[in-house]
């Protein structure tokens, strides 16, 4: 003979809401930690300040970093002027419609700057562009 329990047979429950939690947390994390795996291409400088700049698309692009020191970076990278355009002419035969950013310290020589966009020009890249940061109107 069977004694009847006073409890009634409660069976096991999943609660699904605290999963839900634990993938949006995962969700979020995820996105996080790939936004800050973004590659940036330049180095601190401190970009001097135009009221009248322009926002430009960045689609295959090359980043030439001049510091106040007067050193070059070609997408972080310290090359010497010479390597420099070497390296610019061969990504140039390489794709025809390659676009060059210049990125000068507000303290760097101007000298250097536009020797970079002739030197730039004279290889044949004809989308250059010198970034600034926004000025306060």
């Amino acid at each position: 003979m069977e004694i009847p329990r006073l409890q009634a047979k409660r069976r096991a429950r999943l609660e699904i809401v605290p999963l839900i939690d634990i993938i949006f947390f995962l969700l979020a994390t995820f996105v996080l930690v790939s936004l800050s795996m973004v590659k940036n291409k330049g180095i601190p400088v401190v970009l001097p300040k135009a009221a009248t700049g322009e926002s430009t698309e960045r689609s295959e692009h090359v980043v030439v970093a001049i510091s106040e020191a007067g050193q070059f970076y070609l997408d972080k990278q310290e090359l010497p002027e010479a390597e420099l355009f070497a390296e610019l002419a061969r990504l140039k035969s390489s794709n025809p419609e390659l676009k060059v950013f210049i990125h000068g310290d507000e303290n760097a020589r101007l000298g250097l700057a536009i020797a970079v966009l002739d030197q730039t020009r004279r290889i044949g890249i004809t989308k250059v562009t010198f970034e600034t940061n926004p000025a306060k109107r």
